[in-house]
């Protein structure tokens, strides 16, 4: 193994410390080093040293020997070089256990990368179960979410029967994840139904005011959909006979949540009347009497969407309110 010549190549250097695998293979190192680069080494190697004898032994169990081989050879590189990532593949959960049994950090974090990146979901719950053990939240999550994504697959694995058999604390912690995503997923899809919500009434009010400006709506219905379906409900709202009449007119009562909805979030001052129908009248109303909390987190919403849609539709855009607004608009494209 090339992983060997760098020790072959310090053995000459008085080695005094003898590795021993499950396998039972001796492997010569250096105390200095070993001590330099683990903490928990450093103590084995003082425990194991008996008065002044020049050689001890440690032994480091539970893995391969090609995985020992793999460990010490990077303790002794104290890095891992780019020609190095296929040792690290090839070895990236059992040198994921040892790194963080022997608190090696740079070593763990590299070798939970490296078994992340390459996760499968036939080995998802095998190495959710190692990401627990060794306290590897990376690799936590992303067994996790591929637990959630592609369940099924999961499902078929080995690690999956064995959990379902021997393990029952594993099993319902699979299944309690699988729970949570659904829970988010549905927590988003609601939020991204509430925003598209506010981005139609966003336009709703900037139609309205297009309506009812002094140059008056020429728009086809095809080029202005909000203002065509406006058009529309105010010239029922202008001939309904039931707008009057105590069970009132659902269209109607639209129309005029509309019409309040516009007067709170019309920005127009005081001596600049509004050309949209009854704003003042709402506008005086809103001064009298306290709208509730609902009613305020409407408005409030609705006039967030109306300025990020304003920014965006700036030529000179900065770059940060363009991205914001790229990342709102298409949450709401995707919930429609």
């Amino acid at each position: 193994m090339t992983c060997c010549s760098d020790l072959d190549a310090l053995r000459a250097a008085a080695a005094d410390v003898r590795v021993i695998t499950s396998d039972g293979k001796s492997i010569a190192a250096h105390s200095f080093v070993l001590a330099t680069a683990s903490p928990v080494l450093e103590r084995m190697i003082d425990r194991a040293r008996r008065g002044w004898n020049a050689e001890c032994t440690i032994h480091l169990l539970g893995v391969t020997s090609d995985a020992v081989f793999a460990f010490l050879h990077f303790l002794y590189a104290s890095r891992v070089a780019p020609e190095e990532e296929e040792m690290v593949t090839a070895h990236g959960p059992q040198l994921l256990a040892l790194s963080h049994a022997y608190r090696v950090g740079w070593l763990k974090r590299a070798a939970e990368a490296s078994v992340t990146a390459r996760l499968t979901p036939e080995h998802a719950v095998d190495m959710l179960k190692l990401a627990r053990l060794c306290d590897a939240p990376r690799l936590y999550l992303r067994c996790a979410r591929l637990a959630a994504k592609d369940f099924s697959a999961v499902e078929r694995s080995d690690g999956w029967c064995f959990a379902r058999r021997h393990d029952a604390a594993l099993e319902l912690e699979i299944l309690q994840l699988l729970e949570d995503a659904d829970r988010r997923r549905e927590r988003w899809a609601r939020e991204r139904a509430s925003q598209a919500a506010y981005l139609q009434l966003g336009e709703a009010m900037d139609s309205l005011e297009h309506i009812f400006s002094d140059d008056g709506c020429t728009c086809a219905a095809a080029d202005a959909p909000p203002c065509l379906g406006l058009r529309l409900l105010m010239r029922h709202y202008a001939t309904c006979a039931r707008k009057a009449s105590p069970g009132w007119c659902t269209r109607c009562k639209r129309m005029l949540q509309l019409f309040r909805l516009h007067a709170s979030v019309c920005d127009r001052p005081a001596d600049q009347p509004c050309c949209v129908p009854l704003c003042s009248h709402f506008k005086v109303k809103k001064e009298t009497e306290k709208a509730d909390k609902t009613w305020r987190l409407l408005v409030k919403k609705v006039g967030r969407a109306r300025a990020m849609s304003r920014l965006a539709g700036r030529e000179a855009v900065p770059e940060l309110v363009a991205m914001s607004w790229a990342r709102y608009s298409s949450r709401g494209a995707k919930s429609r």
